[in-house]
């Protein structure tokens, strides 16, 4: 994977961020002809075409955010399963260019943007610890941004795992598609901490996920993560329809399969590709019909995503849970972002949801 911090054509500090420690790390590490320092209405938010969206993954930009930081998966809605998770959400946008990522419909601001107060977010979560330290809670940082790809920059993968280290019965998760753990591989944690790799077949990888490292440089960070004592997690997300999508997806789980064992992995998700209407002609225009993304028949679902059918899906959700459970009944497998129907025919649902979280943080309920 090559350096994403060489991607930046342009890097602007908002300037109520430039005495950040994210800012100050900024101006070490960029040149100075790249930095310029901006106030907040440089940029117009609107909705992006194609062009801006490929234009705005060499922008990057350092600002506060002003919204809550803490909020529910978005995979919490009512025509949905949901494996009761949290996101904390400390940027957005992606230096990567995956040609089905969800970003491209709704995304409108020209940069890549990391947040430079992470002590509100900590704020909220010390807030939440006060009153549900004791239960336990799993909070991802990869929703809306790439959790580890940039993290030369915020180092918040360092500030995270020492918080968490006050709330050993939260769990942590680092998701990301490249190989950058460098910065924490040798902190000190409470065995809370997972790191999480978004995989798919390598035809996949280089037809499709473009810009982020190899899967052999996934897997290979993975085993160095679990080597230093950090739980591990793999979601084969979004699994795309092929011609040779049976023979690439049991290679996958091969290649899994000889590098770990069930106990080494906290879960492994699976997820079939869906993409709001409005994103179909953004990725044709974007990357044309030799995408294998744009060359599939959806349906509509029930959350208003365009999904394979549900015939299709379930096809592929058995086939590559079989080619695990046959090595082994013990790989800890679930699905993510699937309508009850696919979860009543696959496997287990999730825990219950109960509704005991602060109204504060725009949440009803969290696990059990």
């Amino acid at each position: 994977m090559t350096d994403p911090l060489k991607r930046f054509h342009k890097v602007y500090i908002d300037e109520s961020s430039q005495n950040s420690e994210t800012a100050q790390r900024a101006f070490k590490i960029f040149p100075k002809n790249k930095v310029s320092i901006i106030t907040e209405d440089f940029f117009k938010k609107s909705r992006l075409n194609p062009q801006q969206i490929q234009d705005s993954k060499k922008i990057l930009y350092l600002k506060e955010f002003k919204g809550s930081f803490f909020k529910r998966c978005p995979g919490a809605k009512p025509k949905l399963m949901c494996c009761n998770y949290f996101v904390l959400n400390l940027g957005q946008n992606c230096e990567m260019d995956c040609s089905y990522c969800y970003l491209q419909s709704f995304i409108n601001f020209p940069a890549v943007v990391i947040y430079t107060n992470i002590e509100k977010a900590f704020q909220e979560l010390t807030a939440l610890k006060q009153s549900h330290n004791s239960h336990y809670i799993r909070i991802g940082t990869g929703e809306q941004i790439d959790s580890l790809s940039l993290d030369d920059i915020s180092l918040y993968s360092v500030k995270l795992i020492d918080f968490f280290n006050d709330c050993p019965n939260w769990l942590l998760e680092f998701k990301t598609k490249s190989d950058n753990i460098k910065n924490f591989e040798n902190r000190k944690h409470k065995g809370n901490i997972v790191v999480s790799w978004s995989v798919n077949p390598e035809f996949i990888v280089q037809k499709e996920e473009h810009g982020t490292a190899s899967l052999k440089q996934r897997l290979l960070s993975a085993l160095r993560a679990r080597d230093k004592g950090f739980k591990i997690s793999f979601h084969i997300d979004p699994l795309i329809y092929h011609k040779d999508w049976q023979k690439n997806y049991s290679e996958l789980v091969d290649q899994i399969a000889l590098l770990f064992s069930p106990q080494d992995l906290k879960h492994i998700s699976l997820g079939a590709l869906r993409f709001q209407p409005e994103q179909k002609a953004i990725m044709r225009k974007r990357f044309g019909m030799q995408s294998l993304v744009c060359r599939g028949e959806f349906f509509n679902s029930k959350d208003g995503k365009l999904r394979y059918h549900q015939e299709l899906r379930q096809e592929m959700f058995q086939f590559v849970l079989k080619h695990f459970k046959k090595r082994s009944q013990d790989w800890p497998c679930f699905l993510c972002m699937e309508t009850p129907e696919s979860w009543m025919q696959s496997m287990k649902a999730p825990t219950k949801q109960i509704s005991n979280i602060k109204k504060d943080f725009d949440i009803s309920w969290t696990c059990i």
